[in-house]
């Protein structure tokens, strides 16, 4: 079934335990913590402290999205935070296998992620290393923007390499119509802001 992963990033915040649990009536399955550093990309938002005010609001995994230069620095920080899955960008390091590994020794699921133009071929090597490829249907750094319907073949692509098992989240300008599209083509975690905290 598909595992819907509102971003809070486009939530309340002022408000972000009501919001939280709003979407967890609503059907949420997971939370999705979108974490930039200002220089992987030029917004700038959560610390390992957004992370912990929502693990004490829910009980829901905590899908938390580094977009930073330096995740291994931050991985365990979050983790401790609450963070139960933890994806990171392959463009940012030649080799991810030993961050991968210590994000499972630290006891999160690892999982990769492509920005829109990075071919699904660059995460191949780890796919079974890792429990998600989260695909990236927008330019990562912004909410709102509109979905880029290019990624749809990556994620075709990804889901004929990988096999039924692993999980495969989109993120950007999700709504009702390009959900269908995604799924069609292989994935089976969404990632929804703006159509789900602004809707």
């Amino acid at each position: 079934r598909t595992i819907i992963a509102p971003s809070i990033l486009a939530c309340d915040l002022a408000r972000l335990g009501e919001e939280l649990r709003a979407a967890e009536s609503g059907g949420a399955d997971w939370h999705h913590v979108d974490v930039m550093d200002g220089h992987f990309v030029p917004n700038l938002t959560f610390g390992p402290d957004i992370v912990k005010a929502a693990r004490k609001a829910s009980s829901l995994p905590l899908d938390v999205h580094l977009m930073i230069e330096d995740p291994a620095r931050y991985a365990e920080a979050f983790i401790k935070a609450g963070a139960g899955l933890l994806t990171f960008h392959i463009e940012v390091l030649a080799d991810p296998l030993p961050l991968i590994r210590r994000i499972r020794d630290l006891g999160a699921r690892p999982g990769l992620v492509v920005k829109p133009k990075t071919p699904a071929s660059s995460v191949f090597p780890w796919l079974k290393q890792i429990d998600m490829v989260l695909v990236m249907t927008v330019e990562p750094g912004f909410t709102g923007q509109s979905f880029m319907p290019d990624c749809v073949a990556k994620i075709a692509k990804l889901r004929r390499e990988a096999g039924p098992e692993l999980d495969i989240e989109v993120d950007g300008g999700i709504d009702e119509r390009t959900v269908a599209e995604t799924a069609a083509a292989g994935a089976n975690v969404v990632v929804a802001g703006a159509s789900v905290y602004r809707g």
